[in-house]
């Protein structure tokens, strides 16, 4: 996979609809609060949806199917241009693609008035339409090396798939889906992760002057990664196995070895380069935490799952949001005073979350306040990042 860059701002390019990062990152950071707002209502006060899904489920499906697959697509529709040299998906064709995205939501909220298959066709629809456009796009530039990056869009599309066949009876092991879909939202971030982060770092120290710097990517990052994702499948169609929890506590040595590697601690001055090596030691931790569950039960599996979702995959998608908004609308590539409190409040409600988890007696208020935090991160993100997103970029002096 090729090193990921942030394009110059285009100047000719603004608004909205003129790159994927715009309205999908904005729709993510907009989903998080309402879904996040809509479920902590009905686990405090009962009450119940208009969906076929039980408040739970509806939950997980929406964290994964609505907010990161949102992400996701921001991601992959600004990186692709970048990887091909072509020009970026956008006006229209853009639109309906968010389109496509926001009617998954409707039909899944409202899936109780629909029949099964229609609500489960609507929301497959737009994984199908990503893939369809991210592998057109690499096919056409001849970018192979880059060909496999559709790949978790299509599991995660395949695990959506696997919640409604579930949700209709069919003899699926239960929590398979969104089992797989965790991982392919993992391996995303460990993939992606493990080339940026080092990249952004090296690139942050040289211009300073460091000369003690990351490592290229090499035979112990690859081992690592692919240890991880042993480990992750493992779990995922084996969710007793104890030998996936000797693997992920291996696959959490490694990470954090790698993390190490990584000059992490000389970057505390730049909090939109620090705050990556903070969301991938949440993805050591959580591996750590999941395979000691697996031997275990001391640890909680709700708490591992926890830090990978909230710390890791929250962490993660939040500080590439901020740097590729930054980046690719002319603003500086530093963490102004709303971006560090943004950080500190997601940081915040990971703790709680996992703490929720692992305190019995504490859950509710420990749940109560991660939720509090998380909805106040995403909204100080969309009150600081709207403008970016929806207006021109900013033309440096």
């Amino acid at each position: 996979m090729a090193t990921i860059t942030i394009l110059p701002a285009d100047r000719t390019q603004a608004g909205l609809w003129s790159w994927g990062f715009r309205p999908f990152f904005l729709a993510s950071a907009l989903w998080a609060i309402l879904a996040l707002a809509v479920w902590i209502d009905l686990y405090l006060g009962g009450g119940a949806l208009p969906s076929r899904f039980d408040p739970l489920s509806w939950h997980i499906h929406e964290m994964l199917f609505g907010f990161i697959m949102a992400a996701v697509a921001g991601f992959m529709l600004t990186a692709i241009p970048n990887w091909t040299g072509r020009a970026p998906l956008k006006g229209g064709r853009l639109a309906a693609l968010a389109g496509l995205w926001l009617l998954g939501r409707v039909a899944c909220l409202f899936s109780a008035a629909l029949p099964l298959w229609s609500t489960a066709v609507i929301d497959l629809a737009f994984p199908v339409a990503i893939c369809i456009v991210a592998a057109r796009e690499l096919v056409a530039a001849r970018n192979w090396r880059n060909l496999a990056m559709p790949v978790p869009v299509a599991v995660l599309g395949i695990a959506n798939l696997l919640m409604y066949l579930e949700l209709a009876g069919r003899d699926i092991p239960a929590g398979l889906g969104w089992r797989l879909a965790m991982v392919a939202v993992l391996a995303l971030v460990s993939a992606v992760g493990g080339r940026i982060i080092p990249t952004f770092t090296r690139n942050w120290l040289v211009a300073r002057n460091v000369t003690s710097l990351p490592p290229p990517h090499g035979k112990l990052d690859r081992f690592a990664l692919a240890t991880l994702h042993t480990g992750l499948l493992g779990w995922a169609f084996f969710p007793a196995a104890k030998l996936a929890g000797v693997i992920l506590l291996a696959a959490a040595v490694l990470v954090f070895w790698q993390l190490a590697r990584w000059r992490g601690l000389k970057t505390f001055a730049e909090p939109l380069v620090t705050i990556l090596h903070l969301g991938y030691a949440w993805l050591a931790l959580g591996a750590a935490m999941l395979g000691a569950s697996l031997l275990t039960p001391a640890v909680p599996p709700s708490a591992a799952i926890h830090a990978l979702t909230v710390g890791a995959m929250s962490t993660m998608v939040l500080g590439v949001m901020t740097r590729a908004t930054r980046g690719h609308t002319g603003r500086a590539l530093t963490a102004d005073r709303a971006t560090v409190a943004i950080y500190i409040l997601i940081f915040i409600a990971s703790v709680t979350r996992v703490l929720a988890a692992c305190l019995a007696d504490l859950s509710v208020a420990l749940l109560s306040a991660s939720a509090t935090f998380w909805i106040a991160g995403f909204a100080l993100f969309v009150l600081r990042y709207a403008a970016m997103l929806a207006g021109p970029e900013k033309r440096r002096a």
